[in-house]
């Protein structure tokens, strides 16, 4: 609030004569400025209550209003580099977007909208096309099925993958009786090629009406005595 010098007397012709300065205190401040003190206490209030923890903890040490907006605005927009640097970050996160195994399609979803909002923040626009062939074709194994159907006959140009999504979430339960008997059939299959193998003979002696040949033993003879 700045600094203040008392009156103590006022000389024979007027002149006042002031005392040393101090610093001014609210009970100094005219109406209006205890209106306008206020204002500016309120708005810091506003803006420090409003901040994330680690942002709070860079700027918590500055005292002026202006100063706490100036920075404030710097760490969250950052310079010019940070933002390419940004830019580059979350086009490499697009690009390797995938659904990580145990992972529910809420979480998915949830997640994605994060990084695609984080990309409009940034002015980082992409095609409905772009966002919905990266939705449907990076889900779990489960998922085929039913990506399928959604591709045949809803299409990724008109639909945005908050409908993708909204559609998927009623083929939960399915999804996940799939995924219990793909570990199921994974959980006995070791070698690749030992699974074609038995794959191969069940379905040749499904088409067989004929059991499988057994062993044939030689036949003994009894020696002549």
């Amino acid at each position: 609030m700045g600094t203040i010098r008392d009156t103590i007397a006022k000389g024979t012709e007027g002149a006042q004569q002031l005392g040393p300065e101090r610093a001014r205190v609210y009970s100094d401040l005219s109406p209006e400025d205890k209106d306008r003190y206020n204002a500016y206490i309120r708005a810091k209030n506003i803006l420090l209550q409003g901040l994330p923890k680690d942002i709070y903890t860079l700027i918590n040490h500055y005292t002026e209003a202006k100063d706490i907006w100036d920075n404030v605005k710097m760490l969250l927009e950052g310079s010019e580099l940070t933002k390419e640097d940004r830019e580059s970050q979350l086009y490499d996160d697009f690009e390797h977007f995938r659904q990580n195994k145990g992972e529910t399609i809420h979480d998915y979803y949830v997640r994605f909208t994060k990084l695609i909002n984080d990309m409009r923040n940034i002015k980082m626009n992409m095609s409905r096309m772009q966002l919905n062939s990266k939705f449907v074709n990076n889900m779990l194994p489960e998922w085929g099925r039913f990506v399928t159907v959604v591709k045949l006959n809803r299409g990724l140009r008109d639909s945005n993958y908050d409908q993708l999504y909204a559609y998927l979430k009623q083929h939960e339960a399915h999804a996940n009786e799939n995924k219990m008997m793909l570990d199921r059939f994974t959980q006995h299959t070791v070698d690749p090629l030992a699974l074609m193998s038995n794959v191969s003979q069940q379905q040749y002696y499904s088409q067989s009406s004929t059991t499988p040949p057994s062993t044939h033993l030689q036949p003994h003879f009894a020696k002549n005595t």
